[in-house]
């Protein structure tokens, strides 16, 4: 058997500094590279050790746990204990997924020979799993856990910081109340150009047993004004008297113009405080506001005072507003 000591050295110099990159990443720490080179250049002189017969008391579990504590001092510094036992609990959370990750990929493309080649018996009746995974099949696939690793955790971090703006949304129109979750979109200026009035814009599924069922593809199609004109004096909708149109410019297009709705009244609870106006618009969108669903509305940042939930109710009286014939 030939053993390859520079390549054996270079890939866990590589699979170390992205262990810690990582981590890093992970915690979002701001390291120099030269930390993190030298903590990995640690570790991969510590797998050269197993080679040298006089050293090899030192590859135990003892020494490996010490040597990992000090990789994370290089390359993290120690700063309180608290900060280094969250760095240690990240770096070991990393290399967790990566070992089980290359664990069960290889598993899933191994067949029923190469697994029961694998398992055999020692002469006190214990079962044992002999496990042979190739050098480059480890070193891709652990290229591929870790991507897949640091998509998953962007995607968790993106929802987390966006949990932040959510608020649960009630939408009260005489006897009728819709409730979603909202998202508070500080960048949101979408207001009445007469009454100055803001619009809170909600997906038109949510109205779905309250509009006609003809709206929903005209909604997608972004032709509310036609929907207007469309109705007559002696329609029988029961809220013709509360529809708004509301001209807006969208990202890449033109003006156009959104349906809206006048409640009598919108309570917002945000961070268990409550906010509640009788001065809004709710827009119709006929499309999907999030492709995950995790907020179905988008709240106007006026509709929260001072651009934060407040512990007082909230409430304005505004000036009726004809209804567009």
């Amino acid at each position: 058997m030939v053993v390859y000591i520079d390549l054996i050295f270079i890939t866990n110099l590589l699979i170390d500094g992205t262990l810690l990159w990582l981590t890093s990443w992970m915690r979002k720490l701001k390291v120099p590279w030269w930390r993190i080179s030298l903590s990995a250049l640690l570790g991969a002189l510590y797998v050269i050790m197993m080679f040298v017969p006089e050293l090899t008391f030192m590859y135990t579990f003892l020494i490996k746990f010490g040597l990992s504590l000090i990789m994370l001092w290089i390359a993290f510094g120690f700063g309180s204990l608290q900060h280094y036992m969250r760095n240690m609990g990240a770096f070991y959370i990393i290399n967790f997924a990566a070992a089980g990750g290359i664990i069960g990929i290889h598993y899933l493309l191994q067949n029923s020979g190469d697994l029961w080649s694998g398992i055999w018996y020692t002469t006190s009746g214990g079962l044992s799993f002999e496990l042979k995974i190739g050098f480059w099949f480890m070193f891709i696939v652990f290229i591929i856990v870790m991507l897949w690793f640091k998509i998953v955790q962007s995607s968790k971090r993106k929802l987390d910081n966006r949990a932040v703006y959510f608020a649960e949304v009630k939408v009260n129109i005489g006897s009728e109340q819709v409730k979603c979750t909202g998202l508070l979109d500080t960048g949101n200026q979408l207001c009445d150009p007469l009454t100055r009035i803001p619009v809170m814009v909600m997906e038109a599924s949510l109205w779905g047993d309250h509009l006609p069922a003809s709206w929903r593809d005209k909604l997608a199609e972004g032709d509310a004004d036609k929907l207007v004109m469309e109705l007559e004096e002696g329609s029988t909708f029961a809220w013709q008297d509360r529809l708004r149109l509301v001209p807006y410019r969208g990202v890449n297009r033109g003006a156009a113009f959104m349906l809206a709705l006048k409640p009598d009244s919108v309570e917002i609870c945000m961070d268990g405080k409550i906010s509640i106006t009788t001065r809004v618009l709710v827009g119709l969108d006929g499309g999907t506001l999030s492709s995950e669903k995790a907020y179905r509305a988008i709240i106007h940042p006026d509709l929260i005072h001072d651009g934060n939930p407040t512990t007082n109710v909230i409430t304005q009286v505004t000036t009726p507003i004809p209804p567009v014939s």
